[in-house]
């Protein structure tokens, strides 16, 4: 499937809004650069003759000025307004809070009753047509949620909570990523926006309620066995069974995503059994270790992993 992210392709009002931007930024940038280099090129060739006026020199810098003045302003209030419609949110259709992380997206769907919140892990979904708040704080470094095709840039500050919405008004996939330096992992940490018509977003939200699908077979009984007597229980949580810690991502569901890894990987099973083995070799610096599991523990492991949809 293509992911769609660019910030000149917009497929919500918030995007539409910033791309609009562009042309009279570009075209009046355009004319500046022209009018300088011309002034520069007349000086630099014309033929030597008596040097202007004191008085006509004057007006020649005073009108270059007021037309820069004039120009900048204009520019300033075109961004003044795209910012103040930006920051002024219709009645939201879901309230999602995104903690960023060294290096991926926590995401987690509020909802008045706790046992209904949703916790998942670089992806969000949303439905189409629909604003959508998102809620963002981090739990160690500043970070930058951004997603080109839907909103613009916004950072995630420890102790500090900040805020966007967006909306798609097209179903698709949107990728977005952190544009903010926060360590040697940054460029590998994505995001999935999958806006999908109402029904079916309501339907993967009652899924994602679910606790985890329990194991299907002997491999896949053999496979929680591992991951519960694995360092695996000690950082990540599957709904259901005694693991619950929230130090990596929530693996409930975690068949259902397009992705390992904050978008290193697509999530298929020898991509899988690679990130489990030996995840410094593909994201060094990274905080889950290597898991040395024997070749019948690993097939177990994903066994039961692949069956958590």
């Amino acid at each position: 499937m293509t992911w769609l992210q660019s910030a000149l392709l917009p497929a919500g009002p918030q995007a539409a809004r910033i791309a609009a931007l562009w042309p009279p930024f570009f075209w009046g940038s355009v004319v500046i650069w022209l009018l300088v280099m011309g002034a520069l090129l007349y000086g630099a060739f014309r033929r030597r003759r008596a040097a202007p006026g004191e008085r006509a020199m004057a007006r020649s810098v005073g009108a270059a000025s007021a037309g820069t003045i004039v120009m900048l302003f204009a520019l300033l209030a075109l961004d003044l307004a795209v910012g103040r419609a930006l920051t002024l949110p219709p009645e939201p259709a879901a309230v999602i809070e995104v903690t960023g992380r060294q290096w991926w997206w926590e995401v987690e769907y509020a909802d008045s009753v706790p046992s209904r919140r949703v916790t998942t892990a670089n992806e969000i979904h949303v439905p189409v047509g629909r604003p959508v708040l998102i809620r963002l704080s981090s739990s160690d470094v500043i970070h930058s949620l951004w997603v080109p095709s839907l909103a613009g840039k916004k950072d995630l500050i420890p102790g500090h909570r900040t805020s966007l919405w967006l909306q798609a008004d097209t179903p698709g996939v949107y990728r977005g990523q952190c544009a903010e330096f926060c360590g040697v992992q940054h460029a590998k940490m994505a995001l999935l926006v999958i806006a999908e018509p109402p029904e079916r977003y309501r339907t993967w939200l009652a899924r994602q309620r679910e606790p985890a699908a329990p194991p299907a077979d002997s491999l896949a009984r053999r496979g929680l066995a591992v991951f519960l007597g694995s360092s695996c229980v000690l950082c990540h949580a599957i709904a259901g069974t005694p693991a619950a810690s929230r130090m990596g991502p929530d693996l409930t569901h975690l068949a259902s995503r397009r992705t390992l890894a904050a978008g290193s990987l697509p999530n298929r099973r020898g991509a899988l059994a690679g990130w489990i083995a030996d995840p410094q070799r593909i994201k060094p610096g990274s905080r889950m270790p290597p898991n040395p599991l024997g070749p019948g523990d690993l097939r177990a492991l994903l066994a039961y992993l692949e069956g958590l949809r």
